[in-house]
């Protein structure tokens, strides 16, 4: 591929990666900007794109804007979403493909002018783009698929593609089997202050939740950055009045916040920039979409339950993140405080469910390592 005047591969003679991310939530971006840190920590240039701005006419803003109404207000009508567009199975479906190829000449003008060797989907609508710029040859460096989904949906599929890496070997058999399409097992991507020994926000954090709640374990409820989730309210009453100190993340919800801060011993937080110690700090998660807030609290040694997740891919990932032995799901109220009651406590079910989570990282080669042998093997003139 040509390159333009002057570029390099990167400070030390290394590759140079294009991301494509999607401003979705908080989770693709978190782990494109840790996918870009690691590369240019080992002298690889990386630079992330939104797949929502390459869209024309504006469609990435609506695209956003009716999935976030969605999921906020009509939960319903994502779920038919999800049902016809993405959920696994047989069947001929609409395929996101079409919407995707919109982007496609400015990708192939970004990946030019940046000398890219591979481009890396870390979000399903990017997936589709590049597997059809792939397979009709038009886009000339290999793209890698970094699934971050629990659960493998139909869009992250494209046979176009030249290697998908999944969280887990049943769903890079999965992607063999429907696609054709080499696979790889790798670790969730998770910044390394999540996994640390020393966590110096941890502190300040405990300190904080006893004040508020002493001899309370608190547990952190997670809402997304934008805030969703199904009866919050009644969940954390249910665990200020069971003895705990529910510690809500409530994203950009400002709404949501305001109204749980009334709620007598419950912390109800905005935008929190120091995740690795507040999930240090905490006893256990409840989580509702199996993203990345769920994995960042495995990777810090937090029990992790899975309690009124929202419709779609966010129940299918909590069910799987269950049946993969990593977290528990907790299917009304009773269940989910007898799960808080034995993995809040120092003991052997604490303790097995916390390597369980961090089993996903230890067991699995770098994600980072996997696309660049996969760009050096195209330098190179050959196929993974």
């Amino acid at each position: 591929m040509p390159r333009r005047p002057g570029a390099s591969h990167g400070s030390r003679g290394g590759r140079r990666l294009l991301v494509i991310s999607a401003s979705m939530g908080a989770g693709h971006d978190t782990v494109a900007a840790e996918l870009v840190r690691r590369a240019r920590e080992r002298g690889d240039a990386a630079e992330v794109v939104d797949v929502l701005a390459l869209l024309p006419y504006g469609l990435g803003a609506v695209l956003r804007g009716v999935y976030r109404g969605s999921v906020r207000h009509f939960p319903w009508a994502y779920a038919a979403l999800y049902r016809l567009f993405l959920r696994p199975g047989e069947g001929r479906r609409p395929s996101g493909t079409p919407l995707a190829r919109l982007a496609g000449s400015r990708l192939r003008e970004l990946a030019e002018r940046t000398g890219a060797d591979v481009v890396v989907p870390v979000f399903h609508l990017g997936a589709q783009l590049t597997g059809h710029l792939r397979e009709r040859g038009l886009l000339t460096v290999p793209g890698v698929v970094l699934v971050i989904d629990f659960e493998l949906h139909r869009q992250w599929l494209h046979p176009g593609n030249d290697h998908c890496l999944c969280l887990t070997e049943e769903a890079a058999r999965e992607v063999r089997v429907s696609t054709g399409t080499p696979a790889s097992t790798c670790g969730p991507v998770v910044a390394p202050d999540f996994s640390a020994d020393d966590v110096p926000g941890a502190a300040g954090w405990r300190e904080t939740f006893d004040r508020l709640g002493p001899g309370r374990p608190a547990v952190v409820l997670s809402a997304g950055a934008w805030g969703v989730g199904s009866h919050l309210d009644t969940t954390v009453r249910l665990l200020a009045d069971h003895g705990y100190l529910p510690v809500v993340l409530c994203g950009d919800n400002r709404r949501l916040r305001r109204t749980l801060s009334g709620t007598p011993g419950v912390l109800a937080l905005g935008w929190v920039t120091d995740m690795p110690g507040l999930l240090r700090a905490a006893r256990a998660l409840i989580d509702n979409a199996a993203g990345q807030t769920a994995v960042q609290a495995l990777a810090a040694g937090l029990p992790v339950v899975g309690h009124r997740p929202i419709p779609g891919h966010g129940a299918d990932g909590v069910r799987r993140m269950a049946a993969l032995g990593v977290s528990e799901v907790a299917e009304d109220a009773e269940a989910l405080l007898e799960a808080l009651r034995r993995l809040t406590a120092p003991g052997p079910e604490r303790r097995l469910r916390i390597a369980a989570g961090h089993a996903l990282f230890t067991g699995n080669a770098d994600a980072l390592t996997l696309v660049t042998e996969v760009a050096d093997l195209a330098r190179a003139g050959l196929r993974r």
